[in-house]
């Protein structure tokens, strides 16, 4: 290792100008997409992990001395996408990679373009891959994702009728507050409008399940009235039955939610919500009409629309979410002890 590590430090680090789309999250807010460069080592940690994926690689500075970078993509579904898995990478292989570096040129953190294993060649990105052909859903069930992908979601809602307690989160916002950089996961209906694709399956007549991938609490849909609301929780309990071609779910029995109404709004025990789901004729798009209830934070009901698309049905990814990931998403690498 040691011996793989001087030799790549004799290799010049070559910084090449270009583009990359800027994705709007606290760590990649920090990377100079006009400051593209060609970067080489040796990983020392690579963490499937939430909310990013990221690396760890030893290898040269442009003055040729070995410093440890720190590398962040997406997370595990939007990675998996693009071809990557928990086994993409392992301690020890020798990689490539292009991709924008930290404003701060003094800091050794990086993004990627794409990155190669330089054993193989085998080169991967973060755009994602051709999928397979895509089944329709003829009864809600398969796995969707959040369409279009730049819905808004980062930042609070506007004009939504808030009470004065709602308003004042507002005007305090800060994304740092995520639930989700402390790996904790709001229920609905914020969890719907994460970027993280949805299985919906119906394992018997009585029961719809939504499983988001990263989230390992299941919403279950009762379709059989008569099953006991059981203790209140973030998922709160649902019922749903069918109008016409549309399915209507009312939920109820909540707790209080961090950020469970929308970004930067928390919900109280409350909330109540309404959903009248809906495919589009080929079913390759689902939609949803939410009307959420809640005068803690609301001073009336309020109703607005989400919609995903089709993907190919896969198994659903799960992995686990780490305080040091969520520390990187969160700061950037900016934190104690960081450089």
């Amino acid at each position: 290792m040691k011996q793989a590590l001087t030799a790549i430090a004799a290799i010049t680090i070559l910084g090449v100008a270009g583009s990359m789309p800027a994705h709007g999250h606290h760590s990649h807010a920090s990377l100079n997409k006009n400051d593209i460069r060609l970067y080489r080592g040796i990983i020392s940690r690579y963490s499937w992990t939430m909310p990013h994926v990221f690396l760890k690689v030893r290898g040269p500075d442009p003055d040729g001395n070995v410093v440890e970078y720190t590398i962040e993509t997406l997370n595990p579904p939007a990675m998996a996408r693009a071809g990557w898995s928990r086994d993409t990478f392992k301690v020890g292989d020798e990689v490539i990679w292009e991709g924008p570096h930290d404003h701060n040129k003094a800091r050794h953190y990086t993004g990627i373009i794409w990155m190669e294993r330089v054993a193989d060649g085998q080169r991967f990105t973060e755009d994602p891959r051709d999928s397979a052909d895509i089944e329709p859903s003829t009864d809600f069930t398969g796995l969707w994702k959040r369409y279009p992908n730049s819905l808004k979601h980062y930042t609070p809602p506007e004009g939504w009728p808030m009470t004065d307690v709602g308003q004042a989160m507002i005007e305090s916002f800060s994304e740092d507050d995520s639930p989700i950089t402390n790996c904790v996961n709001p229920g609905p209906p914020k969890s719907m409008l994460l970027p993280f694709p949805v299985m919906i399956t119906r394992p018997d007549e009585d029961h719809f399940v939504f499983e988001r991938e990263l989230m390992a609490e299941k919403r279950i849909i009762h379709l059989n009235h008569d099953h006991e609301p059981g203790e209140p929780s973030i998922n709160g309990y649902s019922t749903g039955t069918f109008d016409g071609k549309e399915l209507v779910v009312t939920t109820t029995n909540f707790v209080a939610d961090k950020w469970g109404t929308h970004t930067g709004i928390d919900s109280s025990d409350q909330k109540q919500l309404v959903e009248r789901f809906w495919m589009s004729d080929d079913g390759l798009f689902l939609h949803v009409d939410i009307t959420i209830t809640d005068p803690v934070y609301l001073t009336r009901p309020h109703t607005f629309r989400h919609q995903w698309a089709k993907l190919a049905d896969r198994p659903v990814i799960q992995a686990p979410c780490t305080m040091e990931s969520a520390q990187l998403y969160k700061e950037a690498g900016y934190g104690e002890g960081s450089e």
